[in-house]
């Protein structure tokens, strides 16, 4: 996948209300090997954006394409391919699984994927200041560092672009640096897109776009 643009595109909770949006209701494309950055307030739909384009979520009006494919027209099983092989996405939230251990929230995808050698994995853990809390429940890990977790699992896939929602949120700015620099290695050696999404503290990083929403 070379682009993703979006056409028009308003959250159907707006209820066609006028908007002031540097996103929500126009046109705007996001090319591979470029990275972008969204910024915004609460509420105002970073979230749901990183939902409409991974394809989880449709309530919305307008149209998102994929190269010159509306992804309306995408089935259960093409979504399937798409998230395996295009597309990545660290959730706001997370989404870990609190019983398992950091090592395997991250093996969960990796030993679908096998994207990533465990000595790759390990060098992350290691770079990220998260080595010692391999097998610590994800349950008993701060946010700071389950972000980390999350943040390394979204790389153990192939991608085209990977979304980033509030990434760094609850990181000082050391790990926040170690997680720019390992994402712009990760997108340099895939030629891949990077979007971003921050309501402040967000990933430094020279970015392509800056987009207000």
């Amino acid at each position: 996948m070379k682009e993703i643009i979006i056409d028009s595109v308003v959250p159907a909770v707006f209820g066609g209300r006028d908007i002031d949006s540097g996103l929500w209701g126009g046109r705007h494309s996001f090319e591979r090997g470029k990275t972008y950055l969204i910024e915004a307030a609460s509420g105002t739909g970073k979230s749901s954006l990183c939902a409409f384009i991974y394809g989880y979520r449709r309530d919305f009006t307008g149209r998102i394409l994929f190269d010159d494919t509306d992804t309306e027209r995408y089935k259960a099983r093409e979504w399937q391919k798409l998230r395996r092989t295009s597309l990545s996405l660290m959730f706001q939230e997370l989404r870990l699984f609190d019983e398992l251990t950091a090592i395997e929230n991250i093996r969960l995808k990796n030993d679908l994927t096998h994207h990533k050698t465990g000595r790759e994995i390990a060098s992350l853990m290691d770079a990220l200041g998260i080595s010692d809390k391999r097998d610590t429940p994800a349950r008993l890990m701060s946010w700071g560092q389950r972000q980390r977790v999350a943040f390394i699992r979204a790389l153990c896939q192939p991608f085209d672009f990977i979304m980033m929602d509030e990434p760094v949120s609850h990181l000082d700015e050391c790990n926040s640096d170690a997680v720019a620099s390992i994402l712009k290695e990760e997108i340099d050696s895939r030629g891949a897109a990077a979007i971003v999404t921050s309501v402040g503290n967000h990933l430094k990083m020279d970015y392509d776009g800056r987009i207000v929403l």
